[in-house]
Protein backbone atom coordinates (compact mmCIF):
# COMPACT_ATOMS: atom_id res chain seq x y z
CA UNK A 1 0.00 0.00 0.00
CA UNK A 2 2.84 2.40 1.01
CA UNK A 3 4.58 1.49 -2.47
CA UNK A 4 1.67 2.00 -4.42
CA UNK A 5 1.14 5.65 -2.61
CA UNK A 6 4.94 6.42 -3.50
CA UNK A 7 4.32 5.84 -7.01
CA UNK A 8 1.47 7.93 -6.90
CA UNK A 9 3.37 10.94 -5.43
CA UNK A 10 5.80 10.52 -8.48
CA UNK A 11 3.04 11.06 -10.81
CA UNK A 12 1.81 14.32 -8.64
CA UNK A 13 -0.91 12.73 -6.95
CA UNK A 14 -0.95 15.06 -3.41
CA UNK A 15 -3.94 13.07 -1.88
CA UNK A 16 -1.26 10.27 -2.08
CA UNK A 17 1.77 12.63 -0.38
CA UNK A 18 -1.37 13.15 2.47
CA UNK A 19 -2.10 9.29 2.54
CA UNK A 20 2.18 8.62 2.94
CA UNK A 21 2.41 10.84 5.53
CA UNK A 22 -0.41 9.77 7.45
CA UNK A 23 1.44 5.95 7.05
CA UNK A 24 4.71 6.84 7.76
CA UNK A 25 5.25 10.14 9.75
CA UNK A 26 5.06 8.96 13.51
CA UNK A 27 7.85 6.57 12.81
CA UNK A 28 9.98 9.33 10.67
CA UNK A 29 9.54 12.18 13.19
CA UNK A 30 11.01 9.40 16.00
CA UNK A 31 13.84 9.22 13.37
CA UNK A 32 14.59 12.84 12.62
CA UNK A 33 14.13 13.73 17.12
CA UNK A 34 16.29 10.92 18.10
CA UNK A 35 18.97 12.75 15.59
CA UNK A 36 17.94 16.60 16.18
CA UNK A 37 17.25 16.68 20.25
CA UNK A 38 14.69 19.66 19.82
CA UNK A 39 11.31 19.08 19.22
CA UNK A 40 10.41 22.47 17.38
CA UNK A 41 13.56 21.99 14.96
CA UNK A 42 12.62 18.04 13.88
CA UNK A 43 8.77 19.33 12.93
CA UNK A 44 10.40 21.91 10.52
CA UNK A 45 12.56 18.90 9.36
CA UNK A 46 10.13 16.43 8.87
CA UNK A 47 8.30 19.12 6.87
CA UNK A 48 11.13 19.11 4.76
CA UNK A 49 11.33 15.50 4.15
CA UNK A 50 8.12 15.12 2.79
CA UNK A 51 8.81 17.99 0.47
CA UNK A 52 12.07 15.83 -0.46
CA UNK A 53 9.85 12.99 -0.89
CA UNK A 54 7.06 14.74 -2.92
CA UNK A 55 10.38 16.27 -5.17
CA UNK A 56 11.77 12.72 -5.57
CA UNK A 57 9.11 9.65 -5.42
CA UNK A 58 10.18 9.21 -9.27
CA UNK A 59 13.22 7.98 -7.49
CA UNK A 60 11.89 5.16 -5.08
CA UNK A 61 13.00 1.54 -7.04
CA UNK A 62 11.11 -1.17 -4.53
CA UNK A 63 13.91 -3.28 -6.08
CA UNK A 64 16.37 -1.63 -4.02
CA UNK A 65 14.42 -0.93 -0.94
CA UNK A 66 11.50 -0.98 1.12
CA UNK A 67 9.41 2.17 0.97
CA UNK A 68 10.03 2.86 4.99
CA UNK A 69 13.90 2.46 5.02
CA UNK A 70 13.73 4.88 1.62
CA UNK A 71 12.02 7.08 3.96
CA UNK A 72 13.63 6.84 6.86
CA UNK A 73 16.98 7.40 4.57
CA UNK A 74 15.71 10.70 3.62
CA UNK A 75 14.74 11.29 7.26
CA UNK A 76 18.19 10.55 8.48
CA UNK A 77 20.07 12.65 6.23
CA UNK A 78 17.90 15.47 6.17
CA UNK A 79 17.93 15.48 10.35
CA UNK A 80 21.81 15.04 9.83
CA UNK A 81 22.10 18.42 7.68
CA UNK A 82 19.93 20.20 10.38
CA UNK A 83 22.34 19.71 13.09
CA UNK A 84 24.59 20.43 10.41
CA UNK A 85 23.10 23.70 10.08
CA UNK A 86 22.44 24.62 13.21
CA UNK A 87 25.55 23.76 14.61
CA UNK A 88 27.09 26.18 11.81
CA UNK A 89 24.63 28.81 12.58
CA UNK A 90 25.40 28.70 16.59
CA UNK A 91 28.54 29.11 15.53
CA UNK A 92 28.60 31.72 13.15
CA UNK A 93 26.77 33.95 15.99
CA UNK A 94 29.60 32.51 18.49
CA UNK A 95 27.44 30.31 20.49
CA UNK A 96 28.78 26.74 20.42
CA UNK A 97 32.00 25.33 18.09
CA UNK A 98 31.59 23.70 14.98
CA UNK A 99 31.81 19.48 15.16
CA UNK A 100 29.82 18.50 11.88
CA UNK A 101 29.78 15.14 11.18
CA UNK A 102 32.54 13.63 8.85
CA UNK A 103 31.72 12.24 5.60
CA UNK A 104 33.35 8.86 4.64
CA UNK A 105 33.78 7.53 1.13
CA UNK A 106 32.24 4.46 0.97
CA UNK A 107 30.51 2.19 -1.82
CA UNK A 108 28.95 0.46 0.84
CA UNK A 109 24.79 0.39 1.37
CA UNK A 110 24.55 3.09 3.40
CA UNK A 111 24.13 1.64 7.06
CA UNK A 112 21.16 3.73 7.81
CA UNK A 113 19.09 2.18 5.40
CA UNK A 114 20.23 -0.73 6.49
CA UNK A 115 19.10 0.05 10.24
CA UNK A 116 16.06 1.57 9.35
CA UNK A 117 14.31 -1.37 7.41
CA UNK A 118 11.11 -2.26 9.95
CA UNK A 119 11.13 -5.08 8.12
CA UNK A 120 14.44 -6.51 8.55
CA UNK A 121 14.27 -6.00 12.61
CA UNK A 122 14.66 -9.27 13.80
CA UNK A 123 17.45 -10.44 11.36
CA UNK A 124 19.03 -6.73 11.88
CA UNK A 125 18.86 -7.18 15.97
CA UNK A 126 21.05 -10.63 15.42
CA UNK A 127 23.36 -9.37 13.34
CA UNK A 128 23.91 -6.41 15.68
CA UNK A 129 24.31 -8.59 18.46
CA UNK A 130 26.94 -10.62 16.67
CA UNK A 131 28.91 -7.68 16.82
CA UNK A 132 31.81 -7.06 18.92
CA UNK A 133 30.84 -4.89 21.64
CA UNK A 134 32.63 -1.77 21.22
CA UNK A 135 31.80 -2.18 17.24
CA UNK A 136 27.48 -2.32 18.15
CA UNK A 137 27.97 0.63 20.53
CA UNK A 138 29.98 3.01 18.31
CA UNK A 139 27.26 2.19 15.63
CA UNK A 140 24.85 2.32 17.76
CA UNK A 141 25.11 5.89 18.77
CA UNK A 142 26.53 7.20 15.49
CA UNK A 143 23.39 6.16 13.72
CA UNK A 144 20.68 6.19 16.89
CA UNK A 145 21.50 9.15 18.63
CA UNK A 146 23.39 10.96 15.59
CA UNK A 147 27.13 11.28 16.80
CA UNK A 148 30.04 12.39 14.94
CA UNK A 149 32.72 10.64 15.02
CA UNK A 150 34.93 12.99 17.41
CA UNK A 151 31.69 13.44 19.43
CA UNK A 152 32.05 9.22 19.76
CA UNK A 153 35.35 8.91 20.61
CA UNK A 154 35.63 11.58 23.19
CA UNK A 155 32.46 9.95 24.79
CA UNK A 156 34.04 6.49 25.03
CA UNK A 157 37.31 7.87 25.65
CA UNK A 158 39.14 6.31 22.79
CA UNK A 159 41.45 7.79 20.01
CA UNK A 160 39.63 9.22 16.87
CA UNK A 161 40.86 6.84 14.29
CA UNK A 162 40.29 3.98 16.78
CA UNK A 163 36.52 5.20 16.37
CA UNK A 164 36.53 5.31 12.48
CA UNK A 165 38.01 1.57 12.79
CA UNK A 166 35.61 0.50 14.54
CA UNK A 167 32.54 1.77 12.89
CA UNK A 168 34.05 0.82 9.41
CA UNK A 169 34.98 -2.73 10.87
CA UNK A 170 31.21 -3.22 12.31
CA UNK A 171 29.66 -2.17 9.61
CA UNK A 172 31.65 -4.25 6.96
CA UNK A 173 30.18 -7.12 9.68
CA UNK A 174 27.03 -6.43 9.00
CA UNK A 175 27.20 -5.61 5.20
CA UNK A 176 28.04 -9.31 5.53
CA UNK A 177 25.51 -10.39 7.91
CA UNK A 178 22.97 -8.79 6.09
CA UNK A 179 23.74 -10.34 2.85
CA UNK A 180 24.88 -7.30 0.87
CA UNK A 181 28.00 -8.74 -0.05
Amino acid sequence: MLIAAIEQVARGNSAALKQVYDMTSAKLFGVILRIMHDRELAEDVLQDVYLKVWNRAGRFDANRASPISWLCVIARNAAIDGVRRQQRSDYLSGHAEADVLEEIEDDAVPADELLCNAEDNERMRRCMEALQDDHRKSIRMAFFDGLSHSELAERIGVPLGTMKSWIRRGLASLKGCLGGG
